[in-house]
């Protein structure tokens, strides 16, 4: 039975769609309209209650959140090694750069987008600038992870951690402080940008905007 995405271009559901495509698995891809509410819809909020992107259904089961789906993927397809397999040298730090990734910088993009959302709109403007400290704080420390890695995050190849920092840091594009005005994440993107995957995830997704000049 194919995976079957529910996704919104350039949201949370992106770093997922990017990895079946890198996958090569059989796929289904429904586009979910979130600008114009669709999310919100009793349809889609039978497969995801929390009316939000991403939603996968596997083997007929819809499943939610994304840094779970791209785990869940990996364990699904080990050998595509996208994750180190239990045991290996590379595991803890994989798992604690995945749960850095959903717990601290996921949230804290959140707040940045939706201060004056989410919260009292009086508010909106202390919860930003603390918002863009935790993230300044995040590249700073992603930064000098890759400073002395091969040009992947975790074990010298492409994995989860890899489609999800890419993800969040394309976020950052129109903020004050945009992940590419550090040195090591500057290179860091304008490699993973130059995957054909991911220029192909661009393309399906109708996305023109932070691609590599010439791509």
């Amino acid at each position: 039975m194919p995976y079957v995405l529910y996704y919104s271009p350039g949201a949370a559901s992106m770093a997922v769609h990017w990895m079946l495509i890198e996958l090569g698995v059989a796929f289904e891809a429904h586009l979910v309209d979130i600008d114009s509410g669709k999310q919100r819809e009793p349809d889609y909020l039978r497969l995801n209650p929390s009316g939000r992107v991403p939603t996968l259904v596997v083997d007929g089961v819809p499943r939610h959140e994304s840094a779970a789906l791209l785990m869940l993927l990996a364990e699904r397809h080990p050998e595509a090694g996208f994750a180190p397999a239990p045991g290996s040298a590379e595991r803890a730090e994989w798992l604690e750069t995945m749960i850095f990734l959903a717990n601290t910088v996921l949230p804290a993009m959140r707040d940045w987008f939706y201060a004056d959302v989410d919260g009292e709109a009086a508010g909106a403007d202390a919860v930003r600038a603390l918002a863009d400290r935790r993230l300044a704080q995040a590249w700073d420390r992603l930064d000098a992870q890759l400073a002395d890695k091969p040009g992947y995050l975790i074990g010298g190849q492409l994995g989860t951690v890899d489609f999800m920092a890419l993800m969040l840091m394309r976020w950052t594009r129109n903020q004050p402080r945009p992940a590419t005005g550090w040195p090591h994440l500057a290179g860091y993107i304008h490699r993973l940008r130059a995957l054909p995957s991911f220029i192909e995830l661009n393309a399906r997704e109708g996305l023109t905007e932070w691609l590599n000049p010439n791509d």
